[in-house]
C-alpha cells in the first residue's frame, strides 16, 4: 500500500490539525500496519480526538490512538473471523488481514453514503475514490509483517533488550577466525544440503504413551550389545564374564550404568546392568573407591574390569574408555568447494517479558547484511515456556503465530539468497512434543523458496557440501550435566566430558532414564537418534554458557540462545574451508573450521 504524507497532511488540515515530521511518519506507519488509507486513518483519528476532548496532535495521542482504537479493532476482527472458521482449519495472518480489510472496505463504503450526525462534513457525499487494496500485506517489510499487535494487542517491546549496548560483540573465537571477513555468497555459491542416515522422513504418527516396556528394553539391550561388540573388538577382549558369577581373578564385565534408587546418581548408588547375552539383564552394585578417575552417567554403556569375588558386588579397578565412530568419507564431488559461511541460532526469538520478535528481526537484518551461505535455525520459535503462552494471553492460535514467524524469516531473507534449515524443538508449543521429533510442515512455500528452505527432524545429521553437521535442539548438556558424576585428579572440563560421552556413546541422547521434560518414542529413537558417523561439526545449543571446542577432531559448538530472559543472547557463525588438493594427490582434502559466538 502506498501512503502519501502530503495527503495525510491535507486531510488533517481540513480539521484544523497540524503534525510535525515524526508524527506524520508515525501516521504513515499506522496506515501501512493496519491497512488504512489516508482518509480512513484521519477519520478514525478525528473521532478519537473528539471523543477524548483533544484539540491538538501529539505523539502521546497517537500512541493512545493506536492501542485504544486500532489494536482493539484488529483484535475484535480476529475474534469474529476465528469464530467463523470453526473447525474448518486455522487461517494464516495474511488471510485474517484480508478478511479484516474486506470488512473495513464494506464499512467505508456504507459510511460514504451516509451523512454524519455530528462534526464537520469533510466533503460532499460521493462514492469512495480510493478503495483498499486487499493484497497490501504481501508487500510489507519483515517488521510490518511480524507486527505483534496482530496476535497480542498488549505486546510491548522489551526495554532491557532495546537498551543493550553490547550488540555485535564477539564473545569467543575458534580456529583461524581472526582473518575471516564473515560474509558469505548467499545463494550464488554451490550448496548441497542432504540429510544422511534416515530411511524415510520422520512424519509418522506417534504413540509414546502406549509403548510396551519389553519394546523399550529391546532398544536398550540392542544398544548395549552393539557398543559392547565394538569395544570388545577395539580392545581385543576375548570374552565377557557374567555379572553374578563369583570369580577370584579380575573379571571384565559389560553393562549399562544405572542408579539403585529413584534419586540422583552418586558414587554410592552406582549399579551395572548386564547385557542379555552374558548376564541375562542382571544387576550388580559397583564400588568405585579403587578408581582414580571416572566419569559416569545413567544409561552409559561401559566395560568395567575389577574384582567380583562374591558375585554380589563389583570392586571396579578400570573403566574402558569409549571409542568414537569414524568420520564421513566425502566424495570428490562433495569436496568441490573452497569456503562456506554458516550462521546458527537457537530460540527463543522473543524476550521473556515481551511477545515482540525484535531479536528475530535483528537476526534477519544480520542475515541480509552478511549473506551466509546456510542459516541453521533451531526452535523454539514460539516457546511453550513463555509467560504469555503459558497463561494463554495470545489472541491468535499458536499455529498462526508460528506460520507468521516462519513467513517473516523466509520472506525477510529472500534478498540474501541464504539457504535456510529449520530444526524443531520440544519447546515449540504448536508442534509434536515427542523425541525424536518430526520436521515442521509448511505448505505455503513458493517454487523458488522450496529450493532454499529445508525442514529437518530433531535430531538430524546434515551434510553441507560433504561436511557432516550433527544438529540437536535438545538441551543435552544440561540434561547430562545434572546427572553425571566424576572423579578427576587434574583439572576437568565438564562440557568436554559430556561431549566425549555423546560421541563415544554414538547417540544424540544417551541418557537413560531421560530428563523429566523428555517424552521419547523408543521405536523411532533407535532409527532416528543415533550417530552414524562422527560429525565434522556438532551444534548443541544449551542454556549453559556458550563455547566452541575440538573433541576427537569434531568441532562442537554451543551458540547459546538468541535471548536470555529479558536480555539479548548470542548466535554462532562458522567458516568452513577446504585446503587445496595437492597436484596429482588422491587423499581427502583437509577441512579447516573457524567459528565465533556473537552477541545479538
Amino acid at each position: 500500500m502506498s501512503v502519501s504524507t502530503q495527503q495525510l497532511a491535507e486531510e488533517l488540515q481540513i480539521f484544523g490539525l497540524d503534525g510535525d515530521d515524526a508524527q506524520m511518519e508515525k501516521l504513515v506507519q499506522l496506515c501501512v500496519q493496519y491497512g488504512q488509507n489516508e482518509e480512513g486513518m484521519v477519520s478514525e483519528l478525528i473521532a478519537f480526538c473528539t471523543r477524548t476532548g483533544k484539540s491538538s496532535l501529539t505523539s502521546e495521542i497517537l500512541h493512545s490512538f493506536e492501542h485504544e482504537v486500532l489494536s482493539k479493532k484488529l483484535s475484535k476482527a480476529w475474534h469474529s473471523t476465528s469464530k467463523d472458521c470453526g473447525h474448518a482449519g486455522a487461517r494464516d495472518i495474511v488471510s485474517i488481514q484480508e478478511l479484516i480489510e474486506v470488512e473495513e472496505e464494506e464499512e467505508t463504503l456504507l459510511n460514504s453514503y451516509t451523512t454524519p450526525s455530528k462534526g464537520p462534513q469533510k466533503r460532499a457525499i460521493s462514492t469512495p475514490e480510493t478503495p483498499l487494496t486487499k493484497r497490501s500485506v504481501a508487500a510489507r517489510s519483515p517488521h510490518q509483517l511480524l507486527s505483534p499487535s496482530s496476535f497480542s494487542p498488549r505486546a510491548t517491546p522489551s526495554q532491557k533488550y532495546n537498551s543493550r549496548n553490547n550488540r555485535g560483540e564477539v564473545v569467543t573465537t575458534f580456529g583461524f577466525a581472526e582473518g575471516v571477513s564473515w560474509s558469505g555468497k548467499g545463494g550464488s555459491g554451490h550448496i548441497s544440503l542432504k540429510v544422511i542416515g534416515d530411511p524415510e522422513p520422520l512424519t509418522g504418527s506417534y504413540k509414546s504413551m502406549f509403548q510396551k516396556l519389553p519394546d523399550i528394553r529391546e532398544v536398550l539391550t540392542c544398544k548395549i550389545e552393539e557398543l559392547g561388540s565394538e569395544l570388545k573388538e577395539h580392545y581385543k577382549i576375548e570374552s565377557f564374564t557374567p555379572l553374578l558369577v563369583p570369580a577370584q581373578e579380575p573379571v571384565i564385565l559389560l553393562g549399562q550404568i544405572g542408579c539403585d534408587s529413584n534419586g540422583k546418581l552418586n558414587s554410592k548408588s552406582v549399579i551395572l546392568e548386564g547385557d542379555r547375552e552374558h548376564s541375562s539383564g542382571a544387576q550388580i552394585p559397583v564400588d568405585l573407591s579403587e578408581l582414580k578417575e571416572y566419569s559416569l552417567f545413567p544409561g552409559q554403556v561401559v566395560i568395567m574390569e575389577g574384582l567380583n569375588t562374591t558375585g554380589r558386588k563389583l570392586i571396579a579397578t578400570k573403566v574402558y574408555e569409549g571409542v568414537p565412530l569414524p568420520f564421513h568419507q566425502s566424495t570428490e564431488e562433495e569436496e568441490d568447494f573452497e569456503q562456506t559461511m554458516i550462521l546458527v541460532a537457537c530460540g527463543p526469538y522473543t524476550t521473556s517479558d515481551s511477545i515482540t520478535y525484535d531479536p528475530l528481526l535483528d537476526l534477519i537484518t544480520i542475515i541480509n547484511h552478511d549473506r551466509p551461505d546456510v542459516c541453521i535455525l533451531f526452535g523454539p520459535f514460539l516457546d511453550a515456556k513463555h509467560e504469555q503462552v503459558e497463561n494463554c494471553r495470545l489472541t491468535s492460535p499458536f499455529e498462526d503465530v508460528f506460520k507468521q514467524c516462519l513467513r517473516t524469516i523466509i520472506e525477510g531473507t529472500r534478498s540474501s539468497g541464504s539457504h535456510l534449515v529449520f530444526v524443531p524443538s520440544l519447546r515449540d508449543v504448536h508442534h509434536e512434543p515427542v523425541y525424536p521429533q518430526p520436521p515442521f510442515s509448511y505448505s505455503e512455500l513458493s517454487r523458488e523458496d522450496k529450493k532454499r528452505v529445508q525442514f529437518v527432524s530433531e535430531p538430524c545429521s546434515l551434510s553441507v557440501n560433504g561436511v557432516i553437521f550433527g544438529l540437536t535442539s535438545t538441551d543435552l548438556l544440561f540434561h547430562m550435566g545434572v546427572e553425571e558424576i566424576n572423579s578427576s585428579s587434574g583439572t576437568s572440563d565438564r562440557f568436554s566430558r559430556i561431549l566425549r560421552h555423546i560421541l563415544t556413546q554414538r547417540s544424540y541422547y544417551p541418557l537413560y532414564p531421560p530428563h523429566e521434560d523428555m517424552a521419547i518414542d523408543y521405536e523411532n529413537f533407535y532409527a532416528y537418534a543415533q550417530l552414524l558417523v562422527t560429525p565434522d561439526v556438532f551444534i548443541v545449543p544449551s542454556e549453559l554458557r556458550y563455547f566452541v571446542k575440538d573433541i576427537f577432531g569434531c568441532v562442537c559448538m554451543n551458540p547459546g540462545r538468541l535471548t536470555k530472559g529479558q536480555v539479548g543472547g548470542t548466535f554462532g557463525r562458522l567458516y568452513l574451508k577446504r585446503q587445496p588438493r595437492a597436484v596429482g594427490g588422491q587423499e581427502r582434502r583437509s577441512l579447516s573450521v573457524a567459528a565465533q559466538v556473537v552477541r545479538i
